[in-house]
């Protein structure tokens, strides 16, 4: 297979799309997930209606499963502006590109925090600013415990609100956290890292005063330990639900850059 090679900021760049890196967590239903805010895990059963069973085990003729799920809750998920608003929105909407750049960070939240400084450091040593259209944050310990964490039992680490000012002031429109939520699980309701990453005011649920209605935010993903810090393409897949979040598949690609 052929590299693909495109310009950003006046550099060459080239990647191989044979080596995708996925970093969604595959949801096992009725198996070990992650979860979040004690919510019901995610489920599936046979389809049944009439004399119709979808379980090939069980005499059917073919397998036809019904899904319950939680987005936000069961596992990696992209929610838009329309997490916070009273307005309906879709997230599939509001992710227009999906192919982004982007850059990948490991960080070491101190007192359960991601602050100002660790986003700046991750900052300084990938200084390229084209490249930080999408911001990937992978927080250490990052043991494979992520991929089945119940996080109602220990409460998760959060990205502080000046360090989301940080982002949104570096450029980046696409924030990916290996953390079930930007804000701690239990804030009163103030959200306050989504507020500002979606430049939505305190306490506003109206559509209109988002000033960054385009920004999305991934949670639960997972990066391997072996992938590197640096620079990458994002494929960022989602279904076209009509929801504010949705499940979805981050695919990153490593890139050369010249």
């Amino acid at each position: 297979m052929n590299l693909l090679r495109f310009e950003m900021d006046n550099h060459h760049c080239s990647f191989d799309p044979t080596r995708g890196i996925s970093l969604a967590i595959p949801l096992q239903f009725n198996g070990p997930q992650p979860n979040f805010f004690a919510a019901p895990s995610a489920s599936a059963a046979p389809l049944e209606i009439a004399s119709f069973t979808g379980d090939t085990r069980q005499g059917g003729s073919c397998n036809v499963s019904q899904y319950r799920l939680v987005p936000h809750c069961n596992g990696t998920h992209t929610e838009c502006v329309g997490h916070l608003v009273a307005d309906a929105m879709a997230v599939s909407e509001q992710l227009r590109v999906s192919l982004l750049p982007a850059t990948l960070v490991t960080v070491a939240p101190r007192h359960n925090v991601i602050d100002t400084a660790l986003i700046k450091m991750g900052l300084q040593h990938h200084p390229l600013r084209g490249m930080h259209t999408a911001f990937i944050i992978r927080t250490l310990p990052n043991t494979r415990e992520k991929l089945s964490h119940r996080y109602d039992l220990v409460p998760p680490a959060h990205l502080a609100e000046e360090a989301a000012t940080l982002l949104v002031e570096a450029g980046v429109e696409h924030v990916l956290v290996d953390l079930p939520s930007l804000d701690p699980m239990h804030d009163e309701g103030r959200l306050a890292a989504h507020h500002v990453f979606w430049g939505l005011p305190a306490g506003s649920r109206r559509q209109v005063d988002a000033k960054r209605p385009r920004a999305t935010v991934t949670e639960m993903i997972y990066v391997p330990e072996q992938v590197k810090d640096g620079y990458y393409l994002l494929d960022l897949q989602i279904p076209a639900f009509v929801s504010d979040a949705a499940p979805s598949r981050p695919v990153i690609y490593p890139i050369e850059i010249k």
